[in-house]
């Protein structure tokens, strides 16, 4: 980060901790689609995923003070609404979480690229509804810690630094959580595709 930038981001966090509703309203503007499609892809649901960037921001907003400037201000957003969203999650357990919910990512495919090293599959594959139905009850069974970890890293492309700074855990710990989100994911799907390519030679 340039002197220019940490400049910037100490005129921007001094407006923040003096309630400036103009400079809240810019950070609104710059990270209020990050937050909802981040919260959209945890909980499956857009009314949830509204509730919680509404909630973040208001929480952000009584909370600034709590902010430091140690991390990037949408990194201190992405863990608030990963908190909120975890909190839902355990609230209403056992409901469906979907990977292909209205809002997608920019290029329209909301499944991570790994995937297809993993099981040697076409990319055009993974465009099946069924194979995408699989995944989607696949990330479904990952207990609520890890499915952060993997929907923050690989599906949001956040780095190994920006995920820890996000669930408030060391880098470490997001690579543990991560690897065994993956060799799960591994798991449930490699049986799947396994099946799938004996039917198709048959």
């Amino acid at each position: 980060m340039n002197e220019n930038s940490k400049t910037s981001e100490t005129f921007e966090l001094e407006a923040l901790q003096k309630r400036d509703r103009a400079a809240f309203a810019q950070v609104l503007d710059q990270n209020s689609d990050r937050i909802y499609r981040l919260a959209l892809k945890m909980l499956g649901n857009v009314q949830d995923a509204e509730d919680i960037l509404q909630e973040t921001f208001i929480k952000a907003f009584k909370n600034i003070d709590q902010f430091e400037g140690r991390s990037k201000i949408s990194t201190w957003l992405y863990r608030i609404a990963v908190n909120e969203s975890l909190m839902l999650l355990r609230k209403r357990k056992g409901n469906p979480i979907q990977l292909d919910a209205p809002l997608e990512t920019d290029d329209g495919d909301l499944i991570p690229r790994q995937i297809v090293d993993w099981c040697c599959l076409p990319e055009k594959e993974l465009m099946n509804t069924e194979t995408r139905d699989h995944i989607r009850e696949a990330v479904k069974t990952l207990s609520d810690a890890n499915r952060a970890a993997f929907i923050l890293r690989d599906v949001e492309g956040l780095s190994t630094q920006e995920t820890a700074e996000a669930l408030d855990i060391s880098e470490s710990a997001v690579k543990v959580r991560l690897m065994r989100a993956r060799m799960q994911l591994r798991e449930e799907l490699t049986a799947f595709f396994a099946g799938k390519m004996i039917k198709e030679t048959l």
